[in-house]
């Protein structure tokens, strides 16, 4: 019997020592376990000041002038909602669906994880999960999807971090403005906008149950890729919400009867492609990448989107004229006007030629405060991205006629020199003799500067430049905005040079500002996601380049090319307010150009084949280029009231005769007002026509005088 008993107390001491030692070691590994999950909470854990600075990535946003949105630059298209404007129902359902027990855990719900993991082994599987929605959005925000135990006890500590940081309302406005729901649409806003096309207060029941079954999986529940399984979603929400007592069993039917009902947005293309484009990059340039898709700016740009429409309706129909024009004329066996493209559709890659595309470029600037109105860097954005209204080197032709005269002027020059419109050879040095001539191979022999401007005559700007020297010629242009390399040749005067657009434009749009310049605008605040200005650019700033007597003149200059010159084509056209500018085009018609402007907008276009070829025969810049500002120009102005030119003072008004340039008599036949600088207006009266008295104002002929048959722009020649 002893024996026996002893072999008992043997039995059971190995037993209570066997369960001392299991009790050793799991009082070890949750030692370990508990230091483990400790390490993690203090080091591993985002910071507090990391949970409080929860930043979500938020798209960029342009505007125009108006507010009207322009384009969106985003990585994930978010928007964010604040919790007030969530529906009811919509945070019901979300409850409903996916943490009933939400309002009364604090991160984690200890009995549904207890309940889900006897159901798991039960089942020997996963056929629940257990994470709560703080559980959901600490992964979403800090961590991963990766199935370890690991990542789970993260997510636990972090939902009870986050817990600690923000109210109940709170983290649920994170989640659904966190939470990705296909199709592009990070957070409520944009999915409400992406299937629905609405607003997040706008959601029916029905919409948030759609929207809600998408939580279960965003790409196998989609309403556009999957409408059957997303039907089957939605009805599976609704009775969530049933069961959770948010609806009725009457109204739960009604709605599960109801077919899937989604409205998608048409897409659109971005409104001015060119001109946000340019925005973009700025952005991204001064700000970073970070800042710019995800940054959640409000950029407030200078462009008119009514006004970039009209640019883009009169530009476009003259660049597809002039395709059709060069398509009909010459075929793909001409190898300068076509070209070699790889043929996609063929499975041997064999190559096609095709005409090469004729472009255009046009920028419209706001005179008072420099804003950029309108932009148009080529026929079209998804043809190529080059902007060519910023970005191309063009030769100007004759519109760098007005740099020379303005020299000119500001250096006592007058309207009425006579400069001689004669052949003229000139040595060049390392070259044969240049021999430049006229647009249309005439001469007019000894004509005033304003008929030289007016009728655009190389001959008469080449002896000009030659007067006050290339580099004079090149100083006026820096001054006025013009930034490309520009050689001190007599060339320079007919345009041989290199220049933008935009920069030309600019430099024109000083006459009718009195000789002030005002730097071009395209962005006039930044405003980050805080509702912070952080770039502020609505003070405008202005310099004097030039006297206000010399931008007067030669705006008087210009406004005789429109209203008898080589723009005349504006007035045929109708638009018939005081407007000056010029036409250009060089050599072998290759580049059409008209820059002109009103007291209150000035604007320039451009049209002609990347390549320096040719539009054909007297395609001229009054024959292309002045329609287009034409057009927009009226459009422009339709509101607008009519403004004259602002004379300033020490402008002086004298009768001339338009022969000699002197004061004329009453035998002077052909008489014009004219406008001097004071101190530089003739004194003596015409010799041509000598009188016994002095010529009483309106006693003769006045007026503009010009030759009908000067009907083309000049040629450059080089």
């Amino acid at each position: 019997m002893g024996l026996a008993n002893s072999k008992v107390r043997q039995k059971t001491n190995r037993i209570r020592n066997s369960l001392f030692v299991l009790l050793g070691l799991i009082l070890v590994l949750l030692t370990v376990l508990g230091f483990k999950t400790y390490n993690i909470y203090q080091t591993e854990l985002p910071s507090f000041e990391q949970l409080h600075n929860i930043e979500p990535s938020i798209k960029t946003k342009l505007y125009d002038r108006n507010g009207i949105l322009l384009k969106e630059f985003y990585i994930e298209n978010r928007i964010l909602t604040p919790y007030k404007d969530f529906p009811p129902h919509l945070v019901e359902m979300l409850l409903a669906s996916e943490d009933r027990e939400f309002y009364n855990h604090w991160g984690i719900n200890v009995r549904r994880i207890g309940m889900v993991a006897f159901k798991n082994i039960i089942q020997w599987r996963i056929a629940a999960g257990a994470s709560t929605i703080t559980q959901q959005l600490s992964r979403m925000i800090f961590l991963n999807r990766k199935q370890t135990l690991e990542r789970k006890i993260k997510e636990a500590l972090t939902a009870i971090k986050l817990e600690r940081s923000y109210s109940k309302n709170e983290i649920l406005e994170m989640y659904l403005n966190q939470y990705y729901f296909g199709k592009g649409a990070y957070g409520i806003a944009a999915a409400a906008h992406v299937f629905f096309s609405k607003t997040v207060p706008e959601l029916t029941v029905s919409d948030c149950a759609i929207i809600i079954g998408l939580l279960k999986g965003p790409n196998i529940n989609s309403p556009i890729r999957h409408p059957e399984k997303s039907l089957k979603a939605r009805n599976r929400v609704l009775f969530s919400l049933h069961q959770y007592g948010g609806l009725t069993r009457e109204v739960y039917d009604s709605l599960k009867a109801e077919p899937l009902t989604i409205s998608p947005p048409v897409e659109k293309v971005g409104h001015a492609p060119y001109f946000t484009e340019t925005i973009r990059k700025y952005i991204l340039d001064t700000y970073g990448e970070e800042m710019l898709y995800s940054g959640g700016l409000k950029v407030y740009t200078s462009l008119d989107l009514d006004l970039q429409a009209d640019a883009e309706k009169a530009m476009y129909k003259k660049i597809d004229e002039l395709r059709a024009r060069i398509s009909k004329r010459y075929t793909t066996e001409d190898k300068t006007y076509s070209m070699v493209i790889p043929d996609t559709v063929d499975e041997y890659g064999d190559e096609v030629r095709m005409i090469k595309p004729v472009q255009g470029a046009f920028i419209s600037i706001d005179n008072s405060n420099g804003d950029v109105l309108a932009m148009i860097g080529g026929r079209s954005f998804k043809e190529t991205k080059f902007n060519r209204a910023v970005q191309s080197l063009l030769q100007p032709g004759s519109c760098f006629k007005p740099f020379v005269y303005t020299a000119c002027i500001d250096n006592g020059f007058t309207t009425t020199e006579i400069i001689d419109d004669n052949p003229i050879v000139l040595d060049i040095p390392g070259s044969k003799q240049w021999r430049p001539h006229n647009f249309d191979n005439k001469f007019r022999g000894p004509i005033t500067m304003r008929e030289g401007l007016q009728f655009s005559r190389n001959l008469i700007a080449i002896r000009l430049i030659l007067k006050i020297k290339p580099e004079q010629a090149i100083f006026y242009a820096r001054n006025m905005g013009i930034t490309t390399p520009l050689e001190p040749v007599p060339s320079l005067a007919l345009g041989s040079a290199q220049v933008r657009l935009i920069e030309m434009v600019s430099a024109f749009s000083i006459y009718p500002n009195q000789g002030i310049h005002v730097p071009t605008r395209l962005i006039h605040k930044i405003v980050n996601r805080y509702g912070q200005v952080i770039e502020d650019n609505t003070s405008v700033k202005k310099e004097e380049v030039l006297s206000a007597q010399t931008a007067f003149i030669m705006a008087s200059m210009m406004q005789s090319v429109v209203t008898g010159g080589t723009g005349r084509g504006s007035r045929w056209r109708g638009f018939m307010r005081p407007a000056g500018g010029k036409t250009g085009t060089s050599n072998n018609f290759c580049d059409n150009w008209f820059i002109g402007y009103t007291p209150q907008i000035t604007t320039g276009c451009w049209v002609g084949f990347d390549e320096k070829i040719s539009l054909g025969r007297n395609q001229d810049g009054a024959k292309n280029g002045v329609p287009i500002w034409t057009e927009y120009m009226i459009a422009a102005h339709d509101s607008l009231p009519i403004m004259e030119f602002e004379e300033p003072e020490g402008i002086v008004h004298q009768d001339i005769c338009i022969e000699t340039g002197e004061i004329a008599t009453d035998r002077c036949v052909k008489v014009r007002e004219e406008v001097y600088i004071e101190g530089t207006e003739p004194t003596e009266t015409c010799s041509l026509h000598p009188s016994a008295g002095r010529y009483k104002r309106g006693s003769s002929q006045s007026g503009d005088e010009f030759n009908a048959d000067d009907t083309t722009d000049e040629r450059t020649h080089f």
